[in-house]
């Protein structure tokens, strides 16, 4: 009886779109522990790649440099404390409730260990790298908060007549109200807020906020 042929190996080739995902994101897994433990000025690009097991041309191959490495850091960083796609951002009965709502998400990525962990890397390296603030301005997820927050004020406040900029200002100023405080808390600058404590400044917050606006 003839004996069956061994299947060929298979042929070394370029790696599937799924090989590259996952080599992509354990380079961004091994540069998120490094920048955030050593930081940016102490991390370097061959600490990188030998903390993910590759070489410094498979490096090259999917990054120009340590700057662009950071931009997909923080975005990957953005991407996991985000609510997930199908949380509503919009629910309440009223504007003061979807207000509350939002505020009780925006400190929930806030205050994320990771996030805090960036905050304090950009406040402490961003003289001497002016990059690592470009990175995280260019990232876009406090625009599209903002973005949010404005049209829900001028949906919700039609009395205001609130215009474009108007928009943009009152909602950044309900985002620096709600997180200022308690990320300094959490960063050591006070008593950290336990749970029912932020419940309970998100509603102070926009209690005032929302009094300020029709007044």
């Amino acid at each position: 009886m003839a004996r069956r042929a061994a299947p060929l190996a298979r042929r070394a080739g370029r790696p599937t779109s799924a090989d590259a995902l996952l080599l992509k994101d354990r380079i961004l897994a091994a540069a998120t522990d490094l920048f955030l433990a050593a930081g940016y000025g102490s991390t370097s690009i061959e600490a990188v790649a030998a903390r993910a097991g590759i070489s410094k041309r498979t490096f090259y191959d999917r990054f120009d440099n340590k700057a662009m490495l950071f931009s997909a850091v923080v975005h990957r960083i953005v991407e996991q404390i985000r609510p997930p796609p199908d949380v509503p951002l919009l629910q309440g009965a009223s504007l003061a409730e979807i207000l509350a709502r939002l505020a009780g998400l925006i400190l929930r990525a806030a205050l994320a260990p990771s996030a805090l962990s960036l905050h304090r890397l950009v406040n402490a390296e961003a003289v001497r790298f002016p990059e690592l603030v470009k990175a995280v301005d260019s990232d876009g997820a406090t625009r599209e908060a903002i973005a949010l927050i404005g049209e829900l004020l001028a949906r919700e406040l039609p009395g205001a007549r609130l215009a474009g900029a108007q928009r943009r200002f009152l909602a950044e100023q309900f985002i620096f109200m709600v997180v200022t405080l308690p990320q300094r808390r959490a960063m050591g600058f006070g008593a950290p807020m336990g749970r029912s404590e932020l419940d309970a400044w998100a509603k102070r917050v926009v209690h005032l906020f929302l009094n300020g606006c029709r007044g």
